[in-house]
């Protein structure tokens, strides 16, 4: 009988030991999980994927997000933008010939709150809303064949079209983390006020008619490849003189990838 209760109070203390053992192990185990679920990835570099659809190859922007709260944080992108193409021009009287120059850049900056009570998750993930500001500065020179109102054979023409933007506004948008370490970046609604400076020039003398017909064309194929430009351009004042200068409604919109760290 002494033997027996001592064969089981030697496996009670072994199961005993086997259990804490276990159970240490199962907390070790949830501590670690739970630590690298709450690692602190503060800063976020992306890149903008919008702009090369819209604009070309030539358009590569980059950004950095730096979380400087729970719910806050601010992002800054730069990079070289440019101009869409306007190889659309092809008609009797005006065709475009081929590219001698282009040009173009962008920076942004933008201040983020990632609404506490509507995110369960902390910055850089969820629903966001703040302000920014955006420069965008566009340059295209062209080679063109133009045939003259007055008649006569076909002759060159070089132009110089240039436009910059100011945009200040106010943005909402939602932030994906995918796997820990992706992000998806979504700026769903940018509304704000810009100022637009847009001029063409032409490096030869032309009389007035053929000038604005260069005009008229060219703002037709602005219209058409660059977005928004119909409602915010004063187009009348720039197929008369081929310039203007307005102030107007401003937007943003765009889908960039990063990698936090």
């Amino acid at each position: 009988m002494k033997k027996t209760t001592r064969i089981l109070f030697i496996f009670s203390c072994i199961l005993f030991a086997a259990t804490q053992q276990k159970a240490m192990a199962q907390d070790t185990m949830n501590a670690a999980k739970k630590k690298k679920e709450s690692k602190d990835y503060r800063n976020v570099v992306r890149v903008n994927i919008t702009n090369p659809i819209i604009f070309g190859n030539r358009s590569i922007i980059f950004g950095y997000e730096r979380v400087v709260g729970k719910f806050q944080s601010f992002s800054v992108n730069a990079g070289m933008t440019d101009f869409p193409s306007l190889d659309i021009l092809r008609d009797d009287s005006l065709k475009a010939n081929n590219i001698t120059g282009q040009a173009g850049m962008h920076f942004s900056a933008d201040y983020r709150f990632y609404l506490a009570k509507e995110n369960k998750y902390q910055a850089p993930h969820g629903i966001y809303l703040g302000p920014y500001f955006g420069f965008n500065r566009f340059e295209k020179d062209h080679s063109w064949t133009i045939t003259s109102t007055s008649g006569g054979a076909p002759f060159n023409v070089e132009s110089k079209t240039e436009m910059t933007i100011f945009t200040l506004g106010f943005q909402m948008g939602y932030q994906f983390v995918l796997w820990d370490r992706m992000t998806l970046d979504l700026v769903l609604l940018g509304p704000g006020v810009a100022s637009y400076d847009l001029k063409a020039s032409l490096g030869t003398n032309l009389s007035e008619a053929d000038r604005q017909k260069f005009f008229e064309k060219l703002n037709d194929a602005l219209t058409e490849k660059f977005p928004g430009y119909g409602w915010t351009i004063d187009s009348g004042e720039f197929t008369r003189t081929g310039s203007t200068n307005t102030t107007s409604l401003g937007y943003r919109y765009m889908v960039q990838i990063g990698f936090r760290f």
